[in-house]
């Protein structure tokens, strides 16, 4: 049931790239920018929401608990009232190529060769790499084999999209201006593996060491989204009055590194529990500059009759680069856990704790379960902090290992940033798509429309 829902959501969030592109199209070039902000003011208010019913209503952290069922309901209300929204008002005026072609024409023009080859490339790399230290070693066939195969298929679909399919998943048009598309692909590609470090890590991490009531850890994770709408529309004014944007991504990838490196430093003391509060301010900030910029900058850089390919492509990189670091920090993660009970046995087993008892007293501090804790044979108050240390210690470098990997994805990113082309012509008062009449239109500062 779990697996089918995911799949249904996959295809509802692929509809994502088109809020993009619908801001867009209807604003002038110059104020792209703002447009792409605005849209993430109102991805961080969805997800402040989100994050504070979602908090209160599993609070009690019990297994019994139904609140997670209240909130899908709540999720799928809003949702319905979205799709209603969208019917009843939302009518824009069909393009040329709408019209043109029929159903069958339209599908026919699909790159489904391209698409089969990337699920299929995608969900074997990844799989392959879910099964590392979880639990088979990398000479177990279940990681090796699986991993290879997905890594050739993958390497198939490259050399597809690049030599026999030019209008394809990566239509060769994105690319014909300059170099500023397959930059701004890598940065946001990058930019996904990390952030999904941030999106799974971060409050398993603060829920680990230093809170264990989820309001206070959605507390923490909440300034993220805060510092995030704020610099969303610092950066939206910053294109707008400057027409540039290289060194504003550049400098976005430096916040995503210095909060990377914050993280890995922190442990389990006071001292980085109070820390850490404020590492999120860097994080925020990196988070809405880089999905104004990017987006942006991806945008203006391909021909306006692509803009939809382009926008489409770039939210899927981003996806795509979600899925891979998932996979990534799986199995960085739990190789290092896999030392956990070797760890927590030298602890405690000198102190008197009988080595079948190991398993279950780790059982015992993952769950935060004191009454099984203090029911282990031989157990004592100096075996538990003992045990408690080594356990935490253990977390402690799995964590590091983390923010690491996520902290080599950003500097790559960071130095590619820094190849970005700025095109202050691109930030012109143009309209790609109107709403109201056809052609393309040039505002005035009076407001009055010029044809193009």
């Amino acid at each position: 049931m779990v697996i089918g829902g995911f799949c249904v959501a996959g295809i509802a969030f692929s509809t994502q790239p088109l809020l993009h592109v619908v801001t867009s199209e209807v604003l002038p070039r110059r104020w792209r920018g703002w447009g792409q902000a605005s849209n993430l003011v109102f991805i961080t208010l969805g997800g402040l929401l989100g994050l504070f019913v979602g908090a209160a209503l599993n609070r009690s952290g019990s297994a019994g608990s139904d609140g997670f069922r209240y909130y899908y309901y709540m999720a799928m209300s809003c949702f319905f009232i979205a799709a209603v929204v969208c019917i009843i008002v939302y009518k824009p005026r069909p393009l040329e190529t709408q019209t043109m072609f029929t159903t069958a024409e339209k599908l026919s023009r699909l790159d489904w060769y391209g698409y089969a080859l990337l699920a299929t490339g995608l969900t074997l790399f990844t799989l392959g790499l879910s099964y590392f230290y979880n639990p088979y070693p990398w000479s177990n066939p279940h990681v090796f084999a699986i991993f290879t195969i997905g890594l050739a298929i993958s390497i198939i679909l490259v050399i597809y999209e690049t030599v026999f399919k030019k209008d394809g998943l990566f239509h060769h048009g994105l690319f014909s201006r300059n170099r500023n598309f397959a930059i701004s692909s890598v940065c946001i590609c990058c930019e996904g593996v990390a952030f999904t470090a941030v999106n799974i890590y971060f409050t398993y991490h603060v829920n680990t060491f230093y809170e264990k009531d989820e309001i206070f850890v959605a507390i923490r994770y909440s300034f993220k989204y805060t510092i995030a709408a704020i610099f969303a529309c610092l950066a939206g004014w910053f294109c707008m009055v400057t027409r540039r944007t290289r060194w504003l991504t550049t400098v976005s990838f430096a916040l995503f590194l210095i909060f990377f490196i914050c993280m890995a430093t922190s442990g389990r003391g006071l001292r980085s529990n109070h820390a850490v509060w404020g590492y999120t301010v860097f994080l925020g900030a990196a988070f809405g500059i880089t999905l104004t910029t990017l987006v942006t900058v991806a945008q203006l850089s391909t021909p306006p009759e692509l803009i939809s390919i382009a926008s489409g492509l770039i939210i899927s990189l981003r996806a795509l680069g979600n899925t891979v670091g998932l996979a990534i920090y799986n199995a960085v993660f739990h190789e290092a856990l896999d030392k956990l009970w070797e760890n927590v046995a030298q602890a405690v087993v000198p102190q008197g704790l009988s080595p079948p008892d190991v398993q279950r007293f780790i059982a015992a501090l993952e769950s935060h379960n004191s009454t099984d804790l203090y029911a282990i044979p031989n157990v004592t108050e100096s075996i538990i902090q003992s045990g408690t240390t080594a356990f935490l210690d253990t977390y402690v470098w799995a964590f590091r290992y983390v923010w690491i990997t996520a902290g080599c994805f950003v500097f790559l990113s960071g130095v590619a940033a820094s190849f970005l082309i700025d095109e202050p012509e691109q930030f012109s008062m143009r309209i790609d798509h109107p709403i109201e009449e056809e052609g393309l239109y040039a505002l005035s500062r009076g407001g009055e429309k010029h044809p193009v």
